[in-house]
């Protein structure tokens, strides 16, 4: 199937991931409304048709909203995996979903995600689903401590997920996680040699591309830091390609997928995470692949051609979070000196408020080396400031 520029796109979530959807969506002719329960989402101002709605717990009227986005739209995606399914579903009664409901409502709950790849065949760390005190106890007497301890829904930028130290800490991690009736998952802490990722495309034909490999540099588990290509021998590349392109078969994805993976001190690859959508650590992709992720995604969603996905030069994306002590209306400083570094490129999100550690925007900057682009992002990254009034 292929959907003419005529075709009318539907986004559920109005984020940043959606907002760069719609920049590339634009380029091409498309319309595209957006369902998001914030009016002043990063999409309102570029979007063709903004609904507000609840996405996440939607009551009765909130659904008709789902419904409504389907009738003004030929096909729908959405831009973060924390989407109740019911909502998604009542799109599908009447025009397709990509990712699938069936894909997402298997990834969005990072248990069967996990069980799903296990029953696959596809190495992730070890795993078992626990309920209270004595089974964290019980896990860190299987598999040993550190022990990571996970929500099982609803977690991004290091929320939903506790360290357990040693024994000593399993109440504290229990109180963290499992005191407001989270469905709760632990797994064996792995002493990984670096954190990688890689961006795959699906087409609805079946079509599957993949994008260089970027190494991610996370701190308090929000990642900080994406280079590409990842500093990793040919046979980790080869490893990893073939993981992406086994999840991509397994969940039938169409569209982009974010696959982030451990790369093992043996050279091997576990699977630590998946995300049905465009991701932070393809940010790179926009300036420094022939085909921007998000330009893909929206090829693949319609049905047209997939875009080449080589590397045009050295990328380094680093992330501009809300610094501690800011917070409140957002205010942009030094812009200049970031715009003023050949090569470097400034994305913000259109976010009006900051906070700790809140995602408002990145950087990215290409160099002839890796080396030269990671020296320019870090010139730019220390020279803008984000001030909360």
């Amino acid at each position: 199937m292929k959907y003419p520029l005529s075709t009318k796109i539907g986004i559920v979530g109005g984020g940043q991931l959606g907002k760069m959807m719609i920049l590339e969506a634009k380029k091409m002719g498309f319309f595209v409304a957006v369902i998001d329960h914030e009016v002043d989402c990063p999409c309102h101002s570029i979007c063709d048709e903004l609904i507000i709605a609840d996405y996440k717990n939607p009551d009765a009227k909130d659904l008709a909203e789902f419904r409504r986005l389907a009738e003004m739209c030929d096909v729908v995606t959405y831009e973060t995996e924390h989407i109740a399914i019911e909502g998604l579903r009542a799109i599908e009664e009447t025009k397709p979903v990509y990712p699938t409901p069936d894909s997402l409502a298997i990834i969005q709950n990072k248990l069967s995600q996990k069980q799903e790849l296990f029953k696959h065949g596809v190495a992730v760390p070890e795993f078992v689903e626990v309920k209270n005190v004595e089974d964290i106890a019980a896990a860190g007497d299987r598999f040993g401590y550190p022990l990571m301890l996970k929500a099982t829904r609803h977690g991004y930028d290091g929320k939903g997920n506790y360290t357990v130290k040693s024994a000593q800490f399993v109440q504290e991690g229990y109180d963290a996680l499992g005191a407001d009736n989270m469905q709760m998952m632990a797994e064996r802490y792995l002493d990984f040699d670096r954190e990688i990722s890689v961006i795959a495309c699906r087409g609805i034909n079946g079509e599957i591309s993949i994008y260089p490999i970027g190494q991610n540099q996370h701190q308090d588990e929000v990642l900080r830091e994406t280079v590409v290509p990842a500093d990793i021998s040919d046979g980790a590349v080869k490893a990893a390609i073939d993981v992406a392109n086994r999840v991509m078969e397994i969940f039938r994805g169409v569209g982009i997928f974010c696959v982030e993976m451990f790369l093992c001190r043996d050279g091997s690859v576990m699977v630590n995470e998946i995300a049905p959508r465009p991701h932070n650590s393809g940010h790179y992709t926009i300036e420094g692949c022939i085909t921007s992720q998000f330009e893909q995604h929206v090829r693949a969603i319609t049905g047209l051609p997939l875009g080449g996905t080589d590397l045009i030069m050295p990328s380094v994306m680093r992330n501009i979070l809300g610094d501690e002590g800011q917070e409140g209306v957002a205010l942009v400083e030094n812009a200049d000196k970031v715009l003023e570094i050949p090569g470097a490129y400034l994305h913000m999100y259109g976010k009006t408020k900051t906070a700790p550690k809140r995602k408002m925007g990145h950087i990215t900057a290409l160099g002839k080396t890796v080396e030269e682009a990671s020296d320019k992002a870090g010139r730019a990254h220390a020279a803008l400031k984000i001030i909360g009034k």
